[in-house]
């Protein structure tokens, strides 16, 4: 007799029962399945069923019982990730159990409502920091420790050389997509990264466990509602976006108030928010055997969907709290599909089509908690010494006119990346040269005080410069070119660098996630002037895990990103007032990004969010 089955089995009929609106028999079968799991001390199980008994309350209207058994699952969830040794399988057990989070934040805020003065909205709240990007905030509390301290040098070593076995399986992956591959050798070489990636989280804990560092820290804990409005001054309002099965809430804090609503299931949020997307990304699109007339047809039929889209998205989730926002900087934690949403080129409520961004500063959060961590854990960190860092104008092939006779070929007018190729040929991948970068690498260096900075481009835009640690000496750095996404294997999207060396040979130019994580890059900014960086694995509950995290851990305070393919041209531009408003003007990072999407919206050429709302900055504002 398997006992741990048959509590399984009752838990499922539990689930069956509550889907049929059956919850007292539900109930039965929950309460079965819990004295079994208890039993045998199978915590998972418990947490399992616990959250299934509190659908079923909710469902009788017994909230506070719904309340009590949530809580008690999610405390056995904590119990069994505490114990889980990796970030990333401590990151992917908190997102299988990421509903009952979701439930737990549905069932204070019903609580709320039935009793408004008893501030169930604020534990909501609370409750919702609870369940997102927990990995990250922890990682970001370790970050200034020095891990590998006092940790045996057979473990750092065996460490270095499973990611360079990584690096180098992942680099003849691409060169075997790219060049059409055998499909088998292909697959093969896919499994060998994922095992050789299982063992170096195995590593990485057996280095966290070993190390006196790690062991002396304390774990970071999700903040409250006073906690969160000390992070800000009186002229921003934080909006915390939850979205769920059956609805979705929306938290306005400012440094003195807390108003919360209720907006429609997530799903529905999430169709809108794609279609938006679709939308506003049409001209990134590239159609064999469409004509310049028919491109420009679809073009403009994208332009009137994104009016729509964008104006009904504005309505469901801008709308309810709009009186909370005045003319103040907006901080965004988005959720789900919002991720993925340009939030500055959303029309302001009420408002005919007239962008977020004319009335307001936009920055991007994956939580309250982590810029509470990142404030704390680089509060006295001393400025670098050097200004400046450009990394762009890479050379990418062998067929490059710069091996022959050192010249700069002609302006393109493409995006900054990698192309795949159409169905049929393998997922065949193109690395297209991007003038425009080098363009704007002069154009950024033109405005920076002179002296101290570096220009790497051409064959010094690799991979070596940007690992030697050159880069620590910067207070800001610039990659422009290639983005590479992965996005079922977050340690492996990257920044693209040169392919090949001054003679011609090829060599790895992946600057991938997972190398940036290993990085001391003690940065005010880091600016990925390149595709989707701001994009990466959707991981429950964590949020987009990708290059922003890296670079988060390996120092930077703030980081610009894209969320799209962004135009080659355009972002030449946008870069240079973004430069000029921070190092002239000595305005914030944020504000300067701000001035300089209303300098392109206001150029007919690029007054299309296409052009300018690619762009987020994440983290610190100040």
């Amino acid at each position: 007799r398997n006992i741990r089955r048959e509590a399984i089995s009752h838990a499922n009929l539990g689930h069956v029962y509550t889907l049929l609106g059956q919850p007292e028999k539900a109930l039965d079968h929950f309460n079965q399945a819990l004295a079994i799991a208890q039993n045998i001390n199978d915590l998972n199980t418990a947490a399992i069923v616990l959250e299934g008994r509190a659908r079923a309350q909710r469902k009788l209207g017994n909230l506070a019982e719904a309340r009590k058994d949530v809580e008690e699952s999610l405390s056995l969830v904590e119990t069994v990730r505490a114990r889980s040794g990796s970030q990333s399988l401590r990151a992917s057990y908190l997102a299988s159990r990421e509903k009952a989070y979701e439930l737990y934040v549905d069932v204070l805020m019903q609580l709320h409502a039935k009793d408004p003065s008893a501030r169930h909205d604020a534990e909501a709240l609370q409750a919702s920091e609870r369940g997102r990007a927990r990995s990250l905030l922890e990682m970001l509390n370790e970050a200034p420790a020095d891990i590998e301290q006092g940790v045996g040098v057979d473990l750092v070593k065996r460490e270095r050389e499973i990611r360079q076995s990584i690096n180098a399986k992942a680099q003849r992956l691409i060169q075997l997509k790219a060049q059409n591959g055998n499909r088998a050798e292909i697959e093969t070489f896919d499994k060998e990264i994922r095992a050789l990636e299982d063992e170096y989280q195995q590593v990485q804990v057996a280095i966290r466990k070993a190390s006196p560092a790690y062991a002396a820290l304390t774990q970071p804990q999700p903040l409250g509602l006073k906690q969160i409005q000390q992070l800000l001054e009186p002229n921003t309002v934080l909006l915390e976006y939850s979205l769920g099965d059956e609805r979705s809430y929306l938290w306005a804090v400012t440094q003195d108030s807390l108003k919360t609503f209720e907006l429609p299931k997530g799903d529905d949020i999430a169709k809108v928010a794609q279609d938006v997307y679709a939308s506003l990304t049409a001209r990134s699109v590239v159609k064999s055997l469409e004509t310049p007339a028919q491109r420009e047809d679809r073009i403009a039929q994208a332009d009137k969907q994104f009016q729509q889209a964008s104006a009904d998205l504005g309505r469901m989730i801008l709308a309810p709290a709009a009186a909370e926002f005045g003319t103040k900087r907006m901080v965004v934690i988005a959720d789900g599909a919002l991720q993925y949403v340009p939030f500055s080129a959303l029309p302001a409520p009420g408002s005919n089509q007239r962008p977020l961004i004319l009335d307001h500063e936009l920055v991007s959060l994956p939580s309250a908690s982590s810029l509470a961590v990142q404030r704390q854990t680089l509060a006295n960190r001393k400025p670098a010494p050097k200004t400046l860092a450009v990394i762009a104008d890479p050379v990418f092939s062998s067929n490059d006119s710069r091996l022959k006779s050192g010249t700069v070929a002609a302006a393109g007018d493409g995006t900054r990346i990698i192309e795949h190729g159409p169905a049929g040929s393998g997922g065949r991948l193109t690395i297209r040269r991007l003038p425009f970068t080098r363009q704007e690498a002069d154009q950024i260096l033109a405005v920076a005080p002179g002296g101290a900075n570096l220009r790497a481009v051409d064959f010094r835009a690799n991979r070596s410069i940007a690992t030697s640690g050159e880069l620590s000496n910067y207070r800001y750095v610039h990659f422009a070119t290639h983005g590479y996404l992965d996005t079922s294997r977050a340690g492996l999207s990257a920044i693209v660098l040169s392919l090949v060396d001054e003679k011609g040979k090829p060599q790895d130019g992946f600057l991938r996630t997972h190398d940036i994580y290993n990085l001391k890059l003690p940065a005010e900014l880091v600016v990925l002037s390149a595709c989707e960086t701001g994009l990466g694995k959707e991981v429950k509950g964590e949020g987009l895990d990708g290059l922003t995290r890296g670079f988060m851990y390996a120092g930077a305070r703030r980081v610009v990103v894209s969320l799209w393919n962004v135009n080659d041209k355009a972002t030449a531009g946008l870069m240079q007032h973004l430069y000029s408003g921070m190092l002239r003007n000595k305005k914030t990072p944020a504000a300067a990004l701000r001035d300089a999407q209303i300098q392109m919206l206001r150029v007919k050429q690029w007054e299309s969010p296409y052009y300018w709302a690619g762009f987020v900055l994440q983290g610190e504002w100040r």
